[in-house]
């Protein structure tokens, strides 16, 4: 344990921000994961509704730099291209 006062406050700040990062990435992946769920079902509207949510935050967990903007670019890319195979399939 630290013992100076300015390393203590920075080890309780450590915690929280630990905390703060592994819930929104959780939420990110899940975002995610949701919408790749819909695409293994054929579902078009569902994957389509899903990524209108997921996309919004990508941008935004990129921007705070949660993750790399060109994982974020990377992840949408990646899924818009198969939402469109599974619209011109069907």
């Amino acid at each position: 344990m630290a013992n100076i006062k300015s390393a203590q406050k920075r080890a309780r700040q450590a915690v929280v921000r630990n905390a703060r990062n592994s819930s929104q990435r959780s939420r990110l992946r899940t975002a995610v994961k949701n919408v790749i769920k819909a695409i293994g079902a054929n579902d078009v509207a569902g994957a389509e509704a899903a990524y209108k949510i997921a996309e919004p935050i990508l941008d935004r967990f990129s921007a705070r730099g949660l993750i790399h903007k060109n994982k974020a670019a990377r992840h949408k890319s990646r899924i818009s291209a198969r939402i469109k195979a599974l619209k011109t399939a069907a």
